[in-house]
């Protein structure tokens, strides 16, 4: 199964999944999934119709917010947030590394108006460097 990594109780991230991980991801308590990788990035990764296919058949919701090398948007932000809310339970985002889903995750909570400190602090317990985008965390929690 792929390498998951908590953020909080709400999320937590990981490189690819396979639909055979979906039980297994499913067994571990999540209730949605957020494929934040765009389709044929790279040779031999699963497509998101069959992760979204092995998601639904366990129950699980799936949402698909790919982000590509063009970087965030707002509506990528405003989407992340309300796959988040709309699930009943904890999510798990996935990208190639995790990376793109641990930033999109955090653009999306300091957008909300979540403590920027409070989200570098959660992603470096989980392995994950928001330096990079630390002022636009900033500058999003300030509204």
């Amino acid at each position: 199964m792929a390498d998951i990594r908590l953020l909080n109780d709400s999320i937590a991230v990981s490189p690819q999944i396979t639909p055979d991980d979906i039980a297994a991801i499913s067994a571990a308590g999540y209730k949605g999934i957020v494929n934040n990788r765009p389709d044929d990035e790279e040779a031999g990764q699963p497509s998101g119709d069959a992760i979204r296919a092995a998601a639904e058949t366990a129950g699980l919701s799936y949402t698909a917010i790919p982000v590509t090398h063009s970087g965030f948007s707002h509506p990528q932000l405003d989407a992340m947030a309300a796959a988040l809310t709309a699930t009943d339970g904890p999510v798990l985002a996935y990208c190639r590394s995790g990376t793109r889903s641990c930033n999109l995750w955090a653009l999306a909570a300091a957008k909300a108006g979540r403590d920027p400190n409070l989200l570098v602090q959660q992603a470096d317990a989980a392995g994950y460097d928001l330096s990079t985008i630390r002022p636009t965390l900033e500058a999003l929690a300030q509204g």
